[in-house]
């Protein structure tokens, strides 16, 4: 089954539908599965005197509150379904993740399949409880957590009403940029074995070779971050990545699921025509005669391969010839 892959648009629409379309374009042309976007109601995400990030105070105004900077980056009603119009029409597929109530009910009401749960929310109770009782498809994010939390998570979820084989875990760290060594992309596989459920992973850092490495050891998911450009205004830009650099990342993801191929070591179709020419066969390394005795004086092993295994050696000699054979005559 193919890697899906979710450009994530997130917030880098600066609250602007008409860059949130440029986005989708991008998305579309890079080969991504889906691109999503943040559903959201200030007023019920944040109080007025909740504080930003670190790497938010870096990527924009100091002055500016969280609510404030995200009030300014909300999506009404309206543009949402204009987005997913607009996806339909590109042929990819419009996500959002939501984080209150209303937004669950908004992406439900617009009939989204695939729900995306986001770090922050895998300890709010009400808010798993409302969106495991939809019964969708389900893509939960992990940044922050234990596994003790990200079990409890998924307990909430499947008694709300969604089984566990509709449920996705990403690994996740909610650091903008994350830094290599606080990746632990070897906690995907803990979370998969341990807990018994498909993974994959949402990335933070800079570049794309841990995405790559993550489909490489099991993701079914991948997740990213992308901007039209690093240097634009907001929270999330410059830990994203740009156009070009999204398609390079699909593209290898696509090559790195071609080469993990099968569990069966055989040799493939493309290298089935250098055998004969790589491997060697027993052949005479001097001038025999009929009835002589075959053995290590008077033989050897060379390519082609299209004759008697060396492999055979031990049954070979000790034989008799059973005709006379030049030197490099095959035996």
């Amino acid at each position: 089954m193919s890697v899906f892959i979710i450009a994530e648009a997130g917030v880098n629409h600066n609250g602007s539908l008409k860059l949130a379309k440029k986005l989708i374009d991008a998305a579309a042309q890079s080969g991504a599965d889906a691109v999503k976007f943040q559903t959201f109601k200030a007023e019920n995400l944040v109080t007025k005197t909740a504080k930003k990030a670190e790497y938010q105070k870096k990527t924009t105004d100091v002055l500016e509150s969280q609510f404030d900077m995200i009030k300014n980056l909300e999506l009404d009603e309206s543009a949402h379904k204009k987005l997913l119009t607009y996806c339909q029409k590109k042929g990819i597929i419009f996500l959002s993740t939501p984080f209150d109530h209303d937004s669950i009910n908004l992406l439900n009401d617009l009939g989204l399949q695939t729900f995306k749960i986001p770090s922050g929310e895998i300890n709010n109770l009400p808010y798993l409880r409302h969106i495991g009782s939809l019964n969708k498809q389900l893509i939960l994010s992990t940044g922050m957590s234990t596994l003790k939390e990200v079990a409890a998570a998924l307990k909430i979820l499947e008694t709300a009403g969604t089984p566990k084989n509709k449920i996705t875990v990403l690994h996740a760290n909610t650091m903008y940029p994350t830094p290599m060594e606080d990746v632990n992309l070897n906690a995907m596989l803990t979370i998969q074995k341990e807990l018994d459920v498909s993974v994959g992973y949402s990335d933070h850092t800079i570049g794309i070779e841990v995405d790559i490495a993550a489909v490489a050891m099991g993701a079914s998911i991948i997740e990213k971050h992308f901007t039209l450009d690093k240097a634009m205004d907001g929270p999330d830009h410059k830990a994203s990545l740009e156009p070009n650099e999204l398609k390079l990342m699909i593209e290898s993801i696509r090559n790195i699921e071609k080469a993990l191929g099968s569990f069966i070591k055989t040799p493939s179709p493309s290298e089935m025509e250098n055998i004969e020419i790589a491997r060697k066969s027993i052949v005479a390394s001097q001038l025999i005669k009929k009835g002589e005795l075959l053995s290590d004086e008077n033989i050897s092993i060379k390519r082609p391969g299209n004759g008697i295994s060396p492999m055979q050696w031990d049954r070979i000699t000790g034989t008799i010839a059973s005709k006379d054979y030049q030197m490099d005559d095959l035996i």
